[in-house]
């Protein structure tokens, strides 16, 4: 019986229990857990501006060890190490062989039932259904996931790092050199530098940004930022108007492409007005579902013929993109050792979101 954390009911507090994980069905593999990132998609979920199921096993940035297959799985085997993709990857749909396996029409399917890709849930505790988190549920020193979501990668990747690379860096680096059109010399701004925030301005610096605004209301966080390329920091504690201080950086004129990677109206807002005219406002953090964004019809779009740009998972192929990611890893041009600010046991998980809501970090990090 693997143990997993719980979150039995909005805002409670997550329970270290004892599960029963069923075997995988077909087209499922049953994955050892060796690390999980500690994202803030999974505090969402547990104060509900995300909403799931509960009671759920939380966690969905993962990598491990394939324990067993299920009937159909041939391109897996016990022993292979896998990253562990949140957005199951089919190949074969009509958004997969258009280059948008970010919406992949069967992996989406179980991302809001919290269960797999049949809509069933493999965890349970005391004969109750416990759901996964996004098709994963990473809390758990073990668990079934659908094969299409499982990327295998070179054993001699470190897990703990291979890890964050399915959510975090996936979603902020591709988000710089997929989603947007960043060229060389371009002045970018980002707003929100926590782990998803960091790797796009690594991402940036990699697509021939000359330029990088961060922009954060925690020094801890603009300290990184620095660390991962950003050229420019600005707090946006106090009375400080960002939006103005940007406009003054860049001559009036807007940076070209701005990042809002919060999740919240009126910082993506400000992403819209701090990119100039012509320029991209790209849109990361993904706000509460009721949310609103009030736009200026005729100048935000038509008249200053401004690009606003939705992201999801940074338009990631995972199948192509984890292996290239790791090659940058290997080679020195993609940081994930920094991106590390505590490794921990999965009974500190409540400790690490605290963490997290305090701005003292960029990742934990589980250690099973």
């Amino acid at each position: 019986m693997p143990k997993a954390a719980v979150c039995q009911s909005v805002g409670a507090q997550l329970e270290i229990l004892d599960v029963d994980l069923a075997a995988p069905k077909a087209g499922e593999v049953r994955v050892r857990i060796a690390a999980s990132g500690v994202c803030h998609s999974d505090l969402s979920v547990q104060n509900g501006t995300l909403y799931s199921p509960t009671p759920i096993v939380l966690g969905h940035e993962g990598a491990g060890v394939i324990e067993e297959v299920g009937p159909g799985v041939t391109n897996l085997v016990p022993g292979d190490h896998v990253v562990i993709s949140w957005v199951p990857q089919c190949g074969e749909c009509y958004s997969c062989k258009r280059g948008q396996g970010q919406l992949c029409e069967i992996g989406s399917t179980g991302l809001l039932t919290g269960g797999l890709l049949d809509g069933t849930p493999r965890f349970s505790h005391n004969g109750e259904h416990l759901h996964h988190m996004a098709c994963s549920g990473t809390f758990a020193e073990a668990t079934v996931i659908p094969a299409i979501g499982a990327v295998k990668i070179d054993p001699a990747m470190p897990l703990d790092r291979a890890a964050l690379i399915g959510c975090s860096v996936l979603t902020g680096f591709g988000a710089a050199t997929t989603t947007a059109d960043i060229r060389n010399g371009d002045v970018v701004v980002v707003i929100g530098c926590g782990g998803v925030g960091l790797n796009v301005i690594q991402g940036a610096k990699f697509a021939g940004a000359e330029r990088i605004i961060a922009i954060d209301m925690n020094e801890t966080k603009l300290g990184l930022a620095h660390t991962f390329g950003a050229t420019d920091l600005l707090n946006a504690s106090g009375d400080v108007d960002v939006t103005a201080e940007v406009l003054t950086m860049t001559l009036g004129r807007g940076a070209d492409v701005t990042f809002e990677v919060i999740g919240l109206p009126a910082t993506m807002r400000q992403a819209i007005s701090m990119a100039r005219r012509g320029g991209q406002a790209i849109m990361i953090g993904v706000p509460a579902l009721d949310a609103k964004l009030e736009l200026d019809a005729a100048m935000d779009i038509v008249i200053m013929e401004k690009q606003i740009r939705g992201c999801w998972y940074g338009g990631s192929n995972v199948q192509t993109d984890v292996p290239r990611l790791i090659e940058l890893y290997n080679n020195g041009t993609l940081k994930l050792d920094e991106l590390i600010s505590s490794e921990i046991a999965l009974e500190d998980v409540n400790g690490a979101f605290e963490a997290m809501l305090g701005g003292e970090v960029a990742r934990s990090v589980i250690r099973f």
